[in-house]
């Protein structure tokens, strides 16, 4: 097998929010690690800040395990994938959507009870959201040990948004001590989850603003090239829908997957800016989204269970394994002037984009 380019550049792994498709994730930071490319970086949103922190609060051998453990993913599924009629697999994955609605997810979030403005006999407040989102404090202590996740090896950071003034926030153990709930306050998105208060803050999900936090990467200036892999759970890109299944799901795709387009334009813009005066750094985006939601249904956000977790983790692994590839080949070249960004297309080849800041002409 081709050797990978000279390790002389800083790898990071950029993770978006996605709820319940953060199983893609980890399966695509195990190609990484199968790889021997384990991230000096790890930032992430909602959660993509949970998964970055199991990744950065575990010991190596462990990584794997820890994300198998939050996932509870199918192993023999995630395997020899899901061959099954797609209607049932479509009905499937809706009824554990609705019943994640209905009951919580154990170890995650659990439902509020809700009286409403027209009963409420004795005068409770009105809850901030519907689901309390306080146990996965329980299941963030057991999966990551934060004085590891705080020594900075690999550094990490996760984003959350300020509710009262909308200004963005990163907590990066080079700053701050990170603790369960600041992973909570990053993943606590409106209204589904009630924000958090993080000193003196109430603090919402990062996804509200940047769902996937490339600023925090890219705005940090090195003398060495960066590698940056950016692993998106929502595509940008998608078929026409043709049912209101189908359109629920697009809008929630195009709702947070425009947000990344136009950092990445506005980011290329920059470059091109600091290319003309002679201070680019070297920087390659690989862009990984999970595009093959064919068998999503428009809850997909809830859809929790062991056999769709499995499903996302093994295409996750695949994608990442893919550009891994094309990266051993040599047709992606590290550390060339400015910032280059490379996204994968329907056959899962790399190829390089550039963005613009404006619409397109209608």
């Amino acid at each position: 097998m081709p050797e990978m380019p000279d390790g002389n550049f800083t790898l990071a792994l950029v993770l978006s929010g996605g709820n319940a498709l953060g199983a893609y994730q980890a399966g695509a930071y195990e190609a990484l690690h199968e790889a021997g490319m384990e991230p000096e970086w790890i930032a992430g949103a909602s959660i993509g800040s949970v998964n970055g922190a199991i990744i950065c609060g575990s010991p190596h051998d462990r990584r794997i395990a820890n994300l198998d453990a939050l996932w509870n993913a199918d192993r023999g599924r995630r395997a020899h994938g899901d061959q099954g009629s797609r209607t049932l697999e479509s009905a499937r994955r809706t009824g554990a959507a609705a019943f994640t609605l209905a009951a919580g997810r154990p170890g995650m979030f659990v439902p509020r009870n809700l009286f409403g403005p027209w009963w409420n006999p004795f005068a409770n407040p009105e809850p901030r959201s519907l689901y309390d989102s306080s146990p996965v404090v329980a299941t963030m202590e057991q999966l990551v040990d934060f004085d590891l996740l705080n020594s900075g090896a690999p550094r990490f950071s996760a984003t959350a948004v300020d509710i009262e003034t909308g200004e963005d926030i990163c907590f990066d153990t080079r700053t701050h001590r990170i603790e369960a709930n600041h992973l909570r306050a990053s993943s606590a998105l409106l209204p589904a989850f009630s924000p958090v208060e993080i000193g003196g803050r109430i603090v919402g999900d990062g996804g509200l603003s940047a769902n996937l936090p490339l600023d925090v990467v890219l705005g940090e200036t090195a003398p060495r090239p960066l590698l940056c892999i950016a692993v998106d759970l929502l595509p940008l890109r998608g078929s026409r829908p043709a049912t209101l299944g189908e359109t629920a799901s697009r809008m929630q795709d195009l709702v947070f997957a425009a947000q990344s387009r136009r950092t990445i334009s506005a980011w290329q813009a920059i470059f091109d800016e600091r290319i003309r005066d002679g201070s680019a750094r070297s920087v390659t985006i690989l862009h990984i989204a999970y595009t093959d939601q064919s068998r999503e249904v428009s809850g997909k956000a809830f859809d929790f269970s062991p056999r769709s977790a499995a499903a996302r983790w093994r295409v996750g692994r695949q994608d990442l394994c893919s550009a891994l590839a094309e990266l051993r080949s040599g047709n992606l070249a590290v550390g060339q002037p400015g910032l280059s960004v490379h996204v994968q297309n329907g056959s899962r080849h790399l190829e390089q984009v550039r963005g613009a800041l404006g619409p397109i002409q209608g």
